[in-house]
């Protein structure tokens, strides 16, 4: 126990923590060289063509006499939740920072996290090869941020492999081993009871679900009789083992060790992130700090052909078993017919089961407008918990409106602070307080709240432009506040289209009406007779648009004859189109849909 070493990668997206980890592997020749690939701990195809991390890795790799286990964290803030579990697993982080970038948002965020658990920080610059290098300039910004010396910071390349090896040292003298940490939620023993945190787990169809702990205190061996203390489901350890990147089956896992548990459970909802293993024979209790994460945004999802609805099903069910954060039921819309309604931890979320669903399992999906879970009091004093605009109440019916609100941080240069505050000012934004950081304070940190239907606005790609790339956001769950919002519906032919409904801010809602109706105008096919596309709030139209109708000349095979032949036929054309727009109903193909709900 003395010689292991936990600890995990803090880094922002894209700041070289997938390759700085590719060299630590092919250094302590846990991945021979003829093997070795880019981004070696990213299996997802998903993950390696846009070069994010979705997924954690754990891999164990042998250095001198040290064993050291490193869990190879996602980034994005949508994962915080899995973050924080992978944390409470391990005993030190590598504080990594791109040498070009400096400090982003995310990577604070995280580093908050760390410290708070008392974890052993270890800065160190990444791509310091590069000619875009700024080494003397980001080294400030870490030391005014971590209050660390110049010197404890370690240069590396991930590309070269410069300053991995003094990384490596640096990994076994300073953090700590299990027995050693002061923390106590990591001070367990090998005669105590079993208590075995989860901090991932994965599917597969022939062994069930594999779940991947960091032993606390206690031992586990395979064939041995186990139970998820939150979940309150018992199980057979099928096998144990550690990870060499790939799985190698061990004799058991003890204290302060990372490995993996072969369950063998084929049922969604059972397992997640957070919860504590124990021996079905001990009285044993979870470790504290667990929570199931809530979802955030909601959107509906359809297949595009009806037949494949059953596909879609068992899709989201396989997604479920590697991610118990993802949340669906059954829905139907009568334009878009059955479908799910599915909660997800952010937009990069909903993102990544979208393309996943698309990719691996070839479905052609239409997925709504994307919303938040508003809380509503009625005037009689109930509350109720809305989920999609389509059952947004009527303001009449209602005495107050909650929404969440998110606290954010947003590090950007401090010349672009002067581009960036309109945009506040136009998303709702309260700024809390600045603060300049660096060696001559070129950036600026800003905090703020704003309400997170504002965040899901288009705000992160504005501010990326205001700021030509170089800011960066993070933010977090803050409260429920009160809301000025309504709903609005839009009438195609004077009836109500539940698909295309949304919930927006009382300030703005004039103009999200005008380009809604605008922007329909332009998509709908035309019909046989004239068709009134309308926006309406509270009862009352406010924008509206008229789509003329196909004509057809129905007196063009006539060649002279009495002028009274030719209103006959053009009264006889008028009923007939009067009759068809009372029995005709307007089908939206499903295109237009699609189209409306992308963003400009």
């Amino acid at each position: 126990m003395n010689n292991i070493r936990n600890f995990c990668i803090i880094a922002h997206i894209d700041h070289g923590k997938s390759t700085l980890a590719d060299r630590l592997l092919e250094i302590t020749g846990t991945i021979e060289k003829r093997k070795m690939k880019a981004q070696a701990l990213d299996s997802m195809e998903l993950e390696r063509e846009r070069g994010i991390t979705i997924k954690m890795t754990p891999v164990r790799m042998v250095y001198k006499d040290y064993i050291l286990n490193l869990i190879d964290t996602p980034g994005h803030i949508d994962f915080s939740y899995e973050v924080s579990r992978a944390l409470k697993a391990v005993e030190g982080a590598i504080l990594l920072v791109d040498a070009t970038q400096g400090v982003e948002a995310q990577t604070l965020s995280v580093l908050e996290m760390a410290k708070n658990l008392g974890l052993v920080i270890i800065p160190a610059l990444s791509k310091i090869d590069s000619p875009l290098a700024r080494v003397s300039e980001v080294k400030a910004e870490i030391v005014s941020l971590v209050g660390c010396q110049e010197e404890d910071i370690i240069e590396t390349s991930g590309k070269t492999g410069d300053g991995v090896e003094k990384l490596l040292q640096t990994i076994v003298g300073k953090i700590p081993s299990p027995i050693l940490h002061n923390s106590s939620h990591l001070n367990g023993k090998t005669g105590e009871e079993l208590q075995a945190l989860v901090f991932d787990f994965k599917y597969s169809t022939h062994k069930g679900i594999i779940v991947f702990v960091r032993i606390i205190s206690g031992e586990v061996k395979s064939r041995e009789n186990l139970i998820f203390r939150i979940a309150d489901q018992k199980f057979i350890a099928l096998e144990v083992g550690i990870f060499h990147p790939e799985e190698t089956p061990a004799e058991r896992l003890t204290s302060g060790e990372i490995g993996y548990i072969v369950t063998g459970i084929k049922t969604p909802g059972i397992v997640s992130v957070g919860d504590t293993i124990g021996k079905e024979k001990e009285n044993g209790t979870a470790l504290a700090g667990y929570t199931m994460p809530n979802p955030v945004v909601w959107a509906s999802i359809f297949p595009e052909d009806q037949s494949d609805l059953l596909l879609l099903r068992q899709s989201l069910a396989k997604l479920k078993l590697t991610d118990s954060s993802l949340y669906y039921e059954e829905e139907s819309s009568g334009v878009l017919g059955k479908g799910f309604r599915c909660g997800f931890l952010g937009m990069l979320h909903l993102e990544i089961i979208t393309e996943r669903l698309k990719r691996e399992f070839n479905l052609t999906l239409v997925i709504t407008q994307p919303s938040i879970t508003y809380e509503v009091v009625y005037k009689n004093g109930k509350t109720e918990k809305i989920y999609s605009p389509a059952f947004f109440p009527e303001d009449g019916l209602l005495e107050k409106i909650f929404e969440p609100w998110v606290k954010a941080n947003i590090i950007t240069p401090s010349d672009n602070l002067g581009n960036i505050l309109p945009l506040l000012y136009e998303h709702e934004a309260e700024i809390i307080s600045t603060e300049n950081f660096g060696g001559d304070a070129s950036k600026t940190n800003v905090h703020i709240i704003m309400p997170l239907r504002e965040l899901m606005r288009g705000f992160f790609d504005k501010l990326k432009s205001l700021s030509q790339g170089y800011a960066s956001l993070s933010y977090e769950n803050f409260e429920m506040r009160k809301a000025e919002v309504t709903k609005l519906s839009i009438l195609i032919g004077g009836d109500e289209e539940p698909s295309l409904s949304r919930v927006v801010s009382r300030r703005i809602v004039e103009k999200e009406a005008e380009v809604l109706v605008e922007k329909l105008k332009n998509l709908l096919p035309r019909q046989m007779f004239e068709l009134k596309i309308q926006a309406q709030v509270s009862g009352r139209i406010i924008a509206s648009r008229t789509l003329s109708a196909y004509r057809k000349d129905v007196t063009q095979h006539m060649y002279g004859g009495d002028i009274t032949r030719k209103m006959k036929l053009r009264e006889k054309q008028k009923k007939g189109k009067k009759k068809m727009k009372e029995r005709g109903k307007i089908s939206i193909p499903q295109d237009v849909f699609i189209k409306i709900m992308k963003p400009e």
